[in-house]
């Protein structure tokens, strides 16, 4: 695969094997992910594949082998829902017993200026370009970010019960659904039982 992002001009060889990697040909980005199903058994449900903006377009029948490949090697997906032909088809996936992760990248860097790493907003995009319109919809499209997130990456459920991670924020709201729509103003933000803002803004010390 191909992916140049900074190292273009100033890294040595790059451009080089850039116009090798376009003149194979062929689609990499698919191969490469049904080749990562092979992964050694000491790697299973320790690798997580990014983006994989191939698998988007894939009709349910391109989708099922390569699906129960990762399913299999237990090989996580993660998506940055950037739009509604890019997101991954999490639901799909899930069918086939992979996991699917939302996370989010590009922070206001020079692959985009409007991330901003609110995993809050980054629901809240998911379900927009998902066409969330049910309750049920919009609270998934959170607990991809919130619940899947901490998952595919080893940690605990943050869910407020006795024994569960101090990680937490307090917004207004009626329920999960509008708070995922209408993004309310922080009030307070809690990580590992320290207060690290209030009332949006960032806490010294």
């Amino acid at each position: 695969m191909a992916f140049p992002q900074h190292g273009v001009v100033r890294t040595p060889g790059t451009r080089e094997l850039l116009e090798e990697a376009a003149d194979r040909g062929g689609r990499p980005g698919r191969r490469a992910s049904t080749r990562s199903a092979s992964t050694r058994r000491s790697l299973q449900g320790k690798v997580a594949v990014s983006h994989v903006f191939c698998v988007p377009g894939l009709p349910e029948r391109e989708l099922d082998a390569p699906a129960a490949g990762l399913a299999e090697a237990g090989i996580s997906l993660t998506t940055v829902a950037p739009s509604s032909d890019l997101v991954l088809p999490i639901e799909r996936l899930r069918e086939h017993g992979v996991h699917v992760g939302l996370g989010s990248d590009g922070v206001r860097d020079s692959w985009s200026p409007f991330g901003d790493a609110d995993m809050l907003h980054r629901a809240h995009l998911l379900a927009r370009v998902q066409d969330a319109r049910l309750d049920e919809e919009l609270e998934a499209a959170f607990r991809a970010g919130a619940d899947d997130g901490a998952h595919l990456l080893g940690l605990e459920r943050a869910d407020l019960r006795p024994g569960s991670p101090a990680d937490f924020l307090l917004v207004r709201g009626e329920c999960l659904p509008q708070v995922v729509v209408e993004l309310p103003r922080r009030e307070l933000v809690v990580r590992g039982g320290r207060i690290v803002a209030r009332d949006g803004e960032l806490v010294g010390g």
